[in-house]
């Protein structure tokens, strides 16, 4: 009995330790970085006219709704390819696995990806790139669609917030090159949460 105890509570323990629960203060916490950095000009990829004018980005309401514990799998045999840009700049990436997720019951997949140069640097070994794009694109969101900044986790789940996705750079200034959102990131449903249009 005290074995099955043990396994039981093993299980528990792993399984919470890969689930996450959705926190309102970190979305909120998301929002006011990334306020703060859109109003510093050091830090702003804001044109210079839109910058003396800027308050705040705006926001969909955070909904729980929209944060999901995705289950990661892992891609094998991948080859490095070059990620098309809004430029002529055409930066190496890797598909590292596909995530598998529902909202509001539908099953929705996205791949994830890692950039090559970025990974050889200490801070960002660990950072995934998340692009998407979905039925608010182009009407309530960012035409090129939105990013999310995500880490390697350290089992097969990822909590995925899209109450934290924002617009590429681009979306502020056009001297900026910003990855295109690959064609099987097109989720087939709206997403309203994160980072809506600007202007």
């Amino acid at each position: 009995m005290k074995t099955l105890n043990a396994i039981v509570l093993l299980l528990t323990v792993n399984f919470g330790f890969a689930q996450k629960q959705f926190s309102k203060a970190d979305a909120e916490k998301f929002q006011k970085t990334i306020n703060s950095e859109y109003a510093d000009p050091k830090t702003s990829p804001l044109m210079e006219e839109d910058l003396k004018t800027f308050k705040s980005l705006e926001f969909y309401p955070i909904n729980k709704t929209f944060f999901v514990n995705a289950k990661l799998v892992k891609a094998k045999n991948e080859k490095v390819f070059e990620m098309k840009t809004t430029g002529t700049r055409t930066p190496q990436y890797i598909k590292y696995g596909t995530l598998y997720f529902k909202i509001d019951g539908k099953d929705l997949q996205l791949n994830v990806y890692r950039n090559i140069e970025l990974s050889k640097q200490e801070k960002y070994k660990n950072h995934l790139f998340l692009p998407f794009s979905d039925l608010t694109s182009g009407k309530e969101s960012y035409i090129g669609g939105r990013y999310i900044d995500l880490e390697i986790p350290k089992g097969n789940t990822i909590a995925v917030d899209f109450n934290q996705a924002y617009n590429p750079y681009c979306a502020y200034n056009h001297k900026y090159s910003c990855p295109l959102v690959p064609l099987e990131n097109d989720l087939k449903v709206a997403i309203k949460a994160g980072v809506k249009t600007f202007h």
